[in-house]
């Protein structure tokens, strides 16, 4: 498996061998059938690593198991991950972080591979792209979901990752500090995603096995509800990246609808100099009004699109580079 270098730099004054402070940040929730095996994992794996567990009100002794497996135990009382990630990336103070579920399924050996990717080439996130190695590991719902979320973000951004949907991630510290989580729910996989690629952010992927729940442990992932979420996703990604398109879309519609209502009444006029229909001319004028203020609403948007994407821009280079982990912020 291939290490992460140390690098020769001053820290605290001394001229020393200088490594990453790396942190495994391990969401929890319910998870006492796995919690245990995957902190001794990635104890393992990265044996100097500092492993916090974050736990977002078990009912199973969850919390018990990490901490009695070494694990750095702190609560989060607000229910759903993006809460949980917003804290972790709060609360933790590292030079790369390391991000996995607490289920057992991401493969924890495969992380010193991908921090070494990161410090290689100062990537700001590195994402592990899941390799099945058992056929209930994946559901059929999910691999639809990660397809049209993929797809949607090529179409956004020009680019886009195979795994959209990994909850396997390294971060660089500029990533973590500089990113203001937003969701609430599983979401938050998404509006990563597309934080990195709306800053253009230099991002890899590895791919790393990805296996089935060990036995005890039950997925809360639910098909149907969050498929409505990916959708919804979708939707509000569209309406906040590209508004131009989004009320574009809406306007042309209404601009449409109104051509079509008004075609009888045009013809109409011009061979009688007669509007008969009031009420529908009145329909027409509202529709052309409302296409017109949608078209604007998009344009308007699109200012304010670009002066935000400037604001995070400007955070993200307060932060030093991956690969300078000697200097302290």
């Amino acid at each position: 498996m291939k290490e992460y270098p140390p690098v020769d730099g001053a820290v605290n004054g001394d001229t020393a061998m200088a490594t990453p402070r790396v942190a495994v940040i391990l969401p929890c929730y319910n998870e006492a059938g796995a919690i245990v095996q995957t902190v001794e994992g990635f104890r393992r794996a990265l044996p100097a690593a500092d492993i916090y567990v974050f736990d977002n009100n078990s009912r199973d002794g969850s919390r018990e198991l990490a901490a009695g497996a070494g694990a750095i135990v702190r609560r989060v009382g607000q229910q759903g991950k993006g809460h949980v990630v917003r804290r972790m990336f709060a609360d933790v103070d590292a030079d790369i972080y390391i991000m996995a579920d607490g289920d057992a399924t991401y493969e924890a050996a495969a992380a010193p591979a991908m921090i070494a990717a990161m410090l290689a080439d100062n990537l700001d996130m590195v994402v592990g792209c899941r390799r099945e190695e058992a056929d209930a590991a994946y559901r059929r719902g999910h691999r639809f979901g990660n397809w049209a979320l993929t797809s949607l973000l090529k179409q956004l951004f020009g680019r886009s990752f195979t795994d959209i949907l990994s909850g396997y991630r390294v971060f660089s510290r500029r990533f973590v500090k500089s990113f203001p989580v937003l969701s609430a729910g599983f979401e938050i996989e998404t509006e990563i995603s597309v934080h990195a690629l709306e800053l253009a952010m230099p991002v890899a992927e590895v791919m790393t096995a990805y296996g089935a729940r060990p036995e005890g442990s039950v997925s809360k992932l639910s098909t149907y509800r969050d498929g409505f979420r990916i959708l919804r996703t979708i939707i509000t990604l569209y309406r906040i990246e590209r508004p131009v398109l989004f009320f574009g879309i809406i306007a042309a519609f209404l601009a449409a609808l109104c051509l079509g209502l008004a075609a009888p009444l045009i013809l109409t006029y011009l061979h009688t100099g007669l509007v008969p229909r009031f009420p529908t001319a009145i329909l027409v004028t509202g529709l052309m009004i409302l296409a017109t203020l949608s078209a604007m609403c998009g344009l308007i948007l699109d200012t304010v699109v670009r002066g935000r994407r400037e604001v995070r821009r400007l955070a993200y280079l307060a932060f030093r580079a991956p690969s300078d982990f000697a200097r302290r912020d």
